[in-house]
């Protein structure tokens, strides 16, 4: 790779890692070609983008990233691929999925939301995570609660109410 390529893909992942709060990093080393396509079309559907890159391409676009990523530059050893996602815990959803199957993929680190993550320990953590979208209708459930209960408890009254208007008139 010549020097003018090498700048050309640290641009590339720079804007990358710009458009996101969310990356996670991981060792797909190892996987077979049927894994590794799997995978793939695990993280499209998801809407996840995979990339395999070069440690060091990598670790020279997180030092020109607006954001701080800490220790993450650290993990960046051996082959690494990147999870780029739009939702928090899509990427930790997909590893977790495929740790049932096989030891591939490990999780190296992750970065989300100006958080840093660090090591495969860390993979229930991140699959656990409630997206945005979890947590705003989780709000939205618990806001209509208690108007659902006040207006039952009318309904219950009001039908209490006719019963006995019933039973007076009869």
């Amino acid at each position: 790779m010549t020097r003018e390529e090498k700048s050309i893909a640290i641009e590339v992942l720079t804007a990358q890692l710009a458009g996101t709060n969310i990356v996670y990093v991981s060792d797909i080393s190892g996987m077979n070609a049927e894994s590794t396509s799997n995978l793939r079309r695990a993280c499209f559907k998801a809407g996840i983008k995979l990339e395999v890159v070069k440690n060091t391409l990598l670790a020279k676009a997180m030092e020109a990233s607006a954001n701080d990523y800490g220790d993450l530059p650290s993990v960046l050893t051996g082959n690494s691929a990147i999870f780029i996602s739009e939702i928090a815990n899509a990427p930790g959803k997909i590893i977790k999925d495929f740790r049932k199957k096989s030891a591939k993929p490990v999780l190296k680190g992750a970065y989300i939301n100006s958080e840093i993550y660090i090591g495969d320990d860390q993979l229930d953590a991140l699959a656990t995570i409630k997206s945005k979208e979890e947590l705003i209708g989780e709000l939205i459930g618990l806001l209509q609660s208690p108007a659902q209960r006040v207006i039952s408890a009318l309904q219950n009254q009001f039908a209490k109410s006719e019963e006995a208007t019933e039973e007076v008139e009869a």
